[in-house]
């Protein structure tokens, strides 16, 4: 009998990356809760882990930048994609009361996702940044004064009950997960590809890299830049698109952007997710 796959992610349990991982793997996988992003993509190029999942980017928010950075320095390959609907929950121990707290936890993108829900309920309140949902979960459990904003699983490992349910500003709020490997996959008919590319710092630089995709029909679905960090002021564009690497048209998009950018870095193709 084969060992279940061992699937790192960004913890500790009850964060929504654990949900994006059952959602995506199921639940007869062994989980691997690591402390920062960095350390899941530690455990998966060391095959600590056989795959690792990671936040992205949220429809409110923005980019994960922290993840976007170990993408430009790792060798591993995105090999799919998870959308999970953000729900957020003020939550607090079972002892405790609403007229007992005195400050709010969570993540600090959480906190920003819920600000003029926090404003208007709880002005002026402390507000306490957490490595993660569950971090301010647990501290919540052990603290009657201190209330935790989290999702539902978190509310549910950490023995919290949740007072106010869907307090998140957009009701439509959601982060999109990267599942992570040391491999590639094959082509499915309905894929996005994901890449890096470098280029010289000189006008035109866009223009010139968008220019294939107009010209081949190749639909984009996301461009960001990030510091490259091989220099002061040189930027790195991220650029999601449909198809895959081993698609024609794909091939001749990627021989026509080598004649116009410094490099080209492939983070993977994958299947787009449902959500």
């Amino acid at each position: 009998m084969s060992n279940p796959l061992k699937i790192a992610y960004l913890g500790p349990p009850g964060t929504f990356s654990e949900v994006a991982v059952q959602n995506h793997f199921g639940s007869g996988c062994d989980l691997y809760d690591c402390a920062s992003i960095d350390d899941v993509f530690v455990a998966v190029e060391t095959a600590a882990a056989d795959y690792g999942v990671v936040p992205v980017e949220n429809s409110t928010e923005g980019a994960i930048n922290n993840t976007q950075d170990c993408l430009i320095d790792s060798s591993l390959k995105i090999l799919g994609e998870e959308i999970v609907a953000v729900e957020q929950n003020l939550m607090i121990a079972d002892a405790g009361s609403l007229k007992q707290i005195v400050a709010i936890a969570s993540h600090k993108q959480s906190l920003a996702q819920c600000r003029n829900w926090i404003q208007q309920n709880y002005p002026g309140i402390k507000l306490i940044e957490c490595a993660s949902n569950a971090e301010a979960a647990k501290l919540a459990g052990d603290d009657c004064t201190i209330a935790a904003i989290a999702g539902a699983t978190a509310a549910k490992n950490y023995g919290l009950s949740i007072k106010h349910a869907l307090i998140q500003d957009q009701q439509h709020n959601s982060t999109r997960f990267l599942v992570l490997a040391r491999g590639g996959t094959e082509p499915t008919g309905s894929d996005k590809t994901s890449i890096l590319i470098y280029t010289e710092n000189r006008p035109g630089a866009l223009f010139r890299i968008l220019e294939p995709f107009e010209n081949l029909q190749v639909s984009l679905t996301k461009i960001e830049t990030r510091p490259s960090k091989k220099e002061a002021w040189a930027y790195v564009f991220f650029i999601d698109f449909e198809g895959h690497s081993k698609d024609e048209t794909i091939r001749q998009l990627f021989g026509r952007l080598e004649s116009c950018t410094a490099e080209i870095k492939i983070l993977g193709s994958y299947p787009v997710a449902s959500g």
